[in-house]
């Protein structure tokens, strides 16, 4: 039984927030898409989230104050900033708050999976404390699989079925 990656996504466009959980449900994910930053804390209490993905602007609480408030309730939690209202100043802020990345609107869909992975990937060797060079060993054989089955893979060591 393939297990799917837990993604909290946080935007208040809701077609992009629409458009963008179908295209990342394709790819395996299994997407809590929610429209506030009030919403997200209240999800990631009631559901195991892997990673997150949170907009900036946002009505209520923002990106950053939602995500300083994940990092502080969910240790191991990686969060993505992904934002079409970024700056420089803004970035250094969230990356100080513990955000995993920060990307801009608009991102190549290839790219913000490959960041997704990455930071799936950070949140499995954290919790479980491996190392990064034990953690390839352990990819090396999915390398040549897809982007799906290298998560899934992940989603095992994740669950400890290694």
């Amino acid at each position: 039984m393939e297990r799917k990656i837990n993604l909290l996504f946080v935007d208040d466009e809701e077609q992009f927030l629409k458009s963008m959980t179908k295209q990342l449900e394709v790819r395996d994910f299994n997407v809590i898409a929610v429209n506030r930053g009030e919403k997200a804390l209240e999800v990631a209490r009631a559901v195991p989230v892997d990673v997150a993905l949170v907009d900036l602007k946002m009505p209520g609480i923002n990106g950053e104050e939602t995500l300083k408030a994940l990092k502080d309730e969910h240790k191991w939690l990686e969060i993505v900033i992904l934002t079409g209202h970024g700056s420089i100043d803004s970035a250094k802020e969230c990356t100080r708050s513990g955000a995993y990345e920060y990307l801009q609107k608009p991102c190549h869909f290839d790219d913000l999976l490959e960041v997704l992975k990455n930071a799936y990937k950070k949140k499995v060797m954290n919790k479980n404390k491996i190392e990064e060079k034990r953690i390839n060993e352990m990819l090396r054989l999915a390398q040549s699989d897809s982007p799906r089955k290298i998560l899934a893979r992940l989603k095992e060591i994740d669950q400890g079925d290694i």
